[in-house]
């Protein structure tokens, strides 16, 4: 009798029911009934059932057929839930279906959205941390104008938040801890296609490469060897 139930229930089939769904259908303003409503509705479809009726989804429910109608209705009104109708070539006949791409759409809107927030959070934390980041390595609070300079970086420049960083470091590597020298720095970048700091860091040990190379050829009298780019004489 066990294994007679046990062959049931796996011949009955399983219904994924996507994390993500149960995690936002708040935000999509569905209600409780509504949304078991609408796994039932993802079951039959995915049993090969595409138009169950009231009667038949109501059955698996405490719910009668008059309120599980009242239901679809609602949700095809908020756009959840769409009946599609189809015509058979051969037979010119048509048939309809239910189809859930309407509430799959809607939820993939509502995780973009939050992936668009959450990004626009990060930036604005970097942003704000930036200031802090570079009032530490001159050791001073930034002039008014200092200021402005790093919000042009950001909003006009578009300089990445990362590589406003790396030229910091850079220069304070090089000794020339200032505005201009910095500025030089994420004007080259920019000139040259560098977009994230793994190329900064390519960018700078290739030119110090050819650096060393240029003053190895020099008279051994000029002794005035510095190992660091210096963007100003670019």
């Amino acid at each position: 009798m066990k294994r007679e139930s046990f062959l049931n229930w796996i011949q009955a089939g399983t219904i994924a029911i996507p994390n993500v769904l149960l995690m936002n259908y708040h935000r999509l303003g569905v209600k409780e009934d509504e949304m078991m409503v609408l796994l039932h509705m993802h079951s039959f479809i995915e049993s090969g059932n595409y138009f169950p009726t009231p009667e038949q989804i109501s059955s698996r429910m405490t719910i009668s057929s008059h309120q599980c109608m009242q239901l679809l209705r609602t949700c095809i009104q908020k756009g959840l839930l769409k009946i599609e109708e189809h015509q058979d070539p051969d037979q010119q006949m048509f048939s309809e279906t239910y189809t859930l791409e309407p509430l799959w759409d809607k939820l993939i809107r509502i995780i973009e959205e939050q992936q668009v927030g959450a990004a626009k959070d990060k930036q604005i934390e970097e942003e704000t941390q930036i200031y802090s980041i570079v009032e530490k390595e001159f050791g001073r609070p930034l002039s008014p104008i200092e200021c402005e300079t790093l919000a042009i970086w950001i909003d006009q420049d578009h300089h990445k938040v990362e590589l406003i960083i790396a030229a910091l470091k850079e220069a304070v590597l090089s000794g020339k801890l200032n505005f201009r020298y910095i500025d030089r720095i994420l004007f080259e970048w920019k000139k040259n296609g560098i977009q994230t700091v793994e190329d900064a860091k390519q960018y700078g040990e290739k030119f110090r490469r050819h650096r060393y190379q240029r003053k190895d050829t020099k008279s051994e009298s000029n002794t005035s060897d510095f190992p660091y780019y210096n963007w100003l004489e670019q």
